[in-house]
């Protein structure tokens, strides 16, 4: 069974940074495309970034463009999301995703990725 865990998050305040890690045990993410995700209150769950299994490939939201990055060290089996410039509207929780498809990096979208981590909180906040 794939497990993700997801940590990094935090309060920190507006303009401040954070950097999420996702791990995985039970499987290596060599062959899964790696997505982040976020869910506010009462809102949809969201992709924030996706990124292929070899690292080539990459998806941002418009919203985190410029300001996010997406990274992979499979030799250590991680995938981590750097985020810079943070906003008080970034607040959610941060769940990490992964899938054996390319086409999950393309789309980036929750229905395109099977296995979930139990997320980590993030708050942008003065």
């Amino acid at each position: 069974q794939l497990q993700l865990v997801e940590s990094g998050g935090g309060l920190v305040q507006p303009g401040g940074s954070l950097r999420l890690s996702c791990a995985a045990s039970g499987f290596t993410l060599d062959y899964y495309a790696i997505g982040w995700f976020r869910q506010a209150p009462g809102k949809e769950r969201e992709g924030v970034s996706c990124i292929s299994n070899s690292g080539d490939m990459t998806n941002y939201a418009d919203t985190v463009k410029g300001r996010f990055t997406i990274s992979r060290d499979n030799a250590k089996n991680t995938v981590s999301l750097q985020m810079n410039s943070l906003k008080p509207e970034d607040t959610a929780v941060y769940y990490c995703a992964a899938e054996a498809s390319t086409w999950s990096v393309k789309a980036c979208s929750k229905e395109a990725f099977g296995s979930w981590g139990q997320g980590t909180q993030v708050t942008v906040a003065s």
